[in-house]
This record gives structure tokens, C-alpha cells and sequence, in this order.
């Protein structure tokens, strides 16, 4: 909705400064149809797509029946997080087109829905911090989505993330750069969209080549949690460099070790579940730092307030290491119906 210009326009407010881009800048995420097109514009490698309304929604099922399954279904809106499907029946796909197009199943962000290939490879997640002119590259992560173990069942908001991607070496992250993060900065700077704060670019990696499958104008989540504490730079500082349009007189330092998180959700998510659950034996955890995701307080206890309860983020000298500890703590931490995935990062050792 236009916070920063909000705040640029207002007397009171327009000496704060703001992570994060302008109304416009925000439409990387706000709006797939026009990343899309701005990733056309800028010889951005994407997955091939069209958008639709329901005034051609007979065009939508042509293109449909050109591609082959699975197909990806996409609101061009916010959708909290549920607006893209994905099927292999082409009945249920076109069902779906249905219930977006002309029965508003996601209200004004489904006016328009866009319809892509399927790509097959490995996701991961890049971040870049940027002041509007230049930017900083953060740790990658590759974070799980799925409910179950083996990436099966239910999308959620994330059961967990590891960081560094081993297969994003440098001579990948390269490739990455070139084709994928320069064109986006200088594009956003061609389109005089004064873009400050985090670009995350979801990517993957198909037989060496990087796709982006979407943009969010903000840290991802898990993600956040094993990126942010493999900074050793100064964040405050990084952020005043933002403000001030000098974040390329800055150096951004990683650490070395890797992270790993894994969340623990309550019974029944991301579908219905019970909330107000005692959490216990937080204090006996060592060696993790836990992030509260949906949780409360209530007198002397903390009780869960969510799908998403806690992630608890480990570092060591490598992923294996520090998932080990990330386990012991996620075993130690108890509430009722608790549930944690057990193959996070299991494919890198």
C-alpha cells in the first residue's frame, strides 16, 4: 500500500528512514504479472508464461492444453501465501482456472491469474541488500516447504532452511549475479523505481542454469533465520549505509559456519489445529537460538498461537553439525501434538 511513500510525503515522517521499497518497487512481489513482464523486459531467465482475465479465460485453457503437467497456476495477487497451485490433471487444472477467473476465489488478487511452465530442479533462495545504486549479496539458503517428510503433502510457510547451498558455488552464484541480479537492480533504476531494502529472488537451478520463479521485497522466513545470523557485519550498519546511499563504502563479512533451523508447528497444520498449548523446557535448550514464530505469554507460561510455532536455528562447521544440534534442541522443547520435519538439508551429506 505505499508505506515508504507515506512516510517521504509526510513533514513529521520523512526523515525516518524505511527499509524497503516504494509502492512501486513493491510490485515485484505485489503483482506476479508485472514481475513477469519486468523479467521480460530485462532478459530475466523465467519460466514460460501467460497472463489471463476471465474475459479470455478460453485463451487460458488453449494455452493450458499447450503445455505439458504439472501445471502452475498462479493469483497475481497476495494471496497469504496460497495462491499458487500446482496439478497434473489438466481437468483439475482448468477447474482451477475456474474457481480464480470467474468464482473469485482470491477476491481482487485472482482478477488476474497467470498460468507458467513447470520447471524441474533444485530451489534455493539469494538475498540482496540493496541502497537503490548498489548491493550486497547475502548468505543463499535452500529452505522445505512441504509438510512431510521427502517434500510430500501440504505447501506451508516453511518447516525449515539450511545455509550455505552447497551447490551454489561461486562460480554459480556468478552466473546468478549476471544474469539475474544486475539486470534487476539496473531494470528497477531504468524504471526510476527507487528501490531500497531486501530483494529475496526464489530461484532454480536447472542443469546449471538459475530461473526465477518469484521475487518477495523482504527476508524469506525460515529463510531470515539461518541468513541473518550468518552476517558478522554490523546490521545496523548495513541499514544506515541503505538510508544513506552509501552501502558500497561498506564491506559485508559472512560467517563461515554453516546454520540449519527447523520449526516445530502444531498437530494438524497447515491445516486446523489447536492453539493455547503449554510450551515447556525452553530454558533447557543450549547451543540453538530460538526464534519465536506463533507463539504467546499467559502468566507464567508461554502457550502456542499458531501453525508456525518455533524455529530453532544452530550454527557449526558444517550442515550435518548443525542440524544435530538444531534436533536435540527441537527433541528437548515440548507442547502438545508438536511436530518437526526430519530430513531437513538430509540431501547435502
Amino acid at each position: 500500500k505505499g508505506i515508504v511513500n507515506y512516510f517521504l510525503t509526510n513533514e513529521e515522517l520523512k526523515n525516518i528512514f524505511l527499509i524497503g521499497p516504494d509502492k512501486d518497487g513493491a510490485m515485484l512481489e505485489g503483482s506476479k504479472d508485472f514481475a513477469k513482464k519486468f523479467m521480460n523486459k530485462y532478459n530475466i531467465p523465467t519460466a514460460k508464461h501467460k497472463s489471463f482475465q476471465k474475459e479470455n479465460i478460453k485463451e487460458a485453457y488453449e494455452f493450458l492444453e499447450n503445455l505439458r503437467p504439472p501445471y502452475v497456476i498462479k493469483a497475481d495477487g497476495l494471496a497469504a501465501g496460497k495462491g499458487v497451485v500446482i496439478v497434473d490433471d489438466i481437468n483439475e487444472a482448468k477447474n482451477e482456472l475456474n474457481e480464480m477467473l470467474l468464482k473469485s476465489k482470491f477476491s481482487e488478487a485472482g482478477k488476474t491469474v497467470v498460468i507458467e511452465e513447470f520447471l524441474k530442479g533444485i530451489e534455493l533462495s539469494v538475498f540482496v541488500l540493496t541502497d537503490g545504486n548498489s548491493y550486497k549479496i547475502l548468505p543463499e539458503a535452500k529452505d522445505y516447504k512441504r509438510i512431510g517428510e521427502g517434500d510430500t503433502g501440504l505447501n506451508t510457510g516453511g518447516m525449515g532452511a539450511v545455509s550455505p547451498v552447497l551447490f551454489a558455488d561461486e562460480k554459480f552464484m556468478k552466473i546468478i549475479e549476471q544474469k539475474i541480479i544486475k539486470p534487476t537492480i539496473d531494470g528497477l533504476k531504468n524504471e526510476k523505481i527507487k528501490y531500497k531494502g531486501f530483494i529475496f529472488f526464489g530461484l532454480i537451478n536447472v542443469e546449471g542454469n538459475p530461473y526465477v520463479i518469484e521475487y518477495n521485497c523482504r527476508m524469506g522466513d525460515p529463510e531470515a533465520e539461518v541468513v541473518i545470523p550468518r552476517i558478522k557485519s554490523d546490521l545496523l550498519e548495513l541499514f544506515s549505509n541503505v538510508a544513506c546511499e552509501t552501502l558500497n563504502k561498506v564491506e559485508l563479512v559472512f560467517e563461515e559456519k554453516a546454520a540449519a533451523t527447523v520449526m516445530l508447528v502444531s498437530k494438524g497444520y497447515p491445516g486446523s489445529y489447536e492453539k493455547n498449548k503449554i510450551i515447556s523446557c525452553l530454558e533447557k535448550v543450549a547451543g540453538s537460538i530460538v526464534f519465536h514464530a506463533g507463539t504467546k505469554s499467559n502468566e507464567n507460561n508461554i502457550l502456542t498461537n499458531g501453525g508456525r510455532v518455533i524455529s530453532v536455528t544452530s550454527m557449526d562447521k558444517d550442515i550435518k553439525s548443525a542440524l544435530k544440534k538444531s534436533y536435540i534442541n527441537a527433541e528437548v522443547i515440548d507442547f502438545e501434538g508438536k511436530y518437526y520435519r526430519k530430513d531437513i538439508g538430509r540431501e547435502f551429506f
